[in-house]
C-alpha cells in the first residue's frame, strides 16, 4: 500500500533524513537507496509517496518518490494542490511540529531520554494547539 507525506529533512551527504506521514504517525526513516529520483531532488517539504516497511529500528520507507516532480524515468506525474500557506509557513501540521521538535531536541542535548523528549513535545504542542499555531 503507498503512503503519503512530507520531508522533513534529508542529508543529501549521509544519505538518510525522515519522511512525515500525512496519517500523522510516527516519522517514518529514508534511505538513498530507497529514492526512485535523483537525490539531490529531496528537499526539506518536498511531498513524496513510499511504501512502508518495518526496519530493525522502526518504520522505514520504501520506493519513495517525489510527487510533484518531473519523472525520471520519461512517465508524467500529477502535481500536488500547491501549499495553502506558502513556502514560510508558520503553521504546521502536529505531526511536522512533532518532528522537528524531536530533531531540536535531540540537537540540543543528545542525553535526554525517549521519555523526556515526549513529555517536552506533549507540552509544546498543546502551548501550539491554545495559541493556534497549528493546523487543525
Amino acid at each position: 500500500m503507498l503512503h503519503a507525506g512530507r520531508v522533513l529533512r534529508f542529508d543529501e551527504v549521509r544519505g538518510y533524513g525522515f519522511i512525515v506521514p500525512h496519517e500523522g504517525d510516527e516519522d517514518v526513516f529514508m534511505h538513498a537507496n530507497d529514492l526512485l529520483d535523483e537525490k539531490y531532488q529531496y528537499k526539506a517539504g518536498s511531498e513524496v509517496e513510499y511504501e512502508l516497511e518495518m526496519g530493525d529500528k522502526g518504520p522505514k520507507a520504501s520506493r519513495i518518490r517525489l510527487l510533484g516532480a518531473p519523472a525520471s524515468s520519461g512517465g508524467t506525474r500529477e502535481s500536488t494542490p500547491p501549499d495553502p500557506h506558502g513556502d514560510y509557513s508558520d503553521v504546521l501540521s502536529p505531526a511536522e511540529l512533532r518532528g522537528e521538535l524531536t530533531e531540536a531536541l535531540l540537537q540540543a542535548d543528545g542525553s535526554l531520554t525517549g521519555d523526556q523528549i515526549k513529555r517536552v513535545r506533549s507540552s509544546v504542542i498543546e502551548l501550539a494547539r491554545s495559541h493556534g499555531w497549528l493546523e487543525s
